[in-house]
């Protein structure tokens, strides 16, 4: 899964005429499971992590 820029994210989509799914994360578990099936799926997403969920989980963990 490799990691790209949004420029880069959105173009395609745009060109593809799809969606990009964006999902808040808190934890580790959650962060495994959307990106297990978004890699089924061959799928992109992007995570986003709240400062608040940073300060409880550790940016290490998430």
């Amino acid at each position: 899964m490799p990691l790209v820029n949004t420029r880069e994210m959105f173009k395609k989509a745009y060109e593809g005429g799809y969606a990009i799914g964006a999902f808040n994360v808190n934890n580790m578990e959650i962060v495994q499971g959307i990106t297990e099936a978004c890699q089924e799926l061959k799928a992109p997403l992007i995570l986003q992590v709240s400062a608040g969920a940073r300060k409880y989980a550790n940016h290490t963990y998430l």
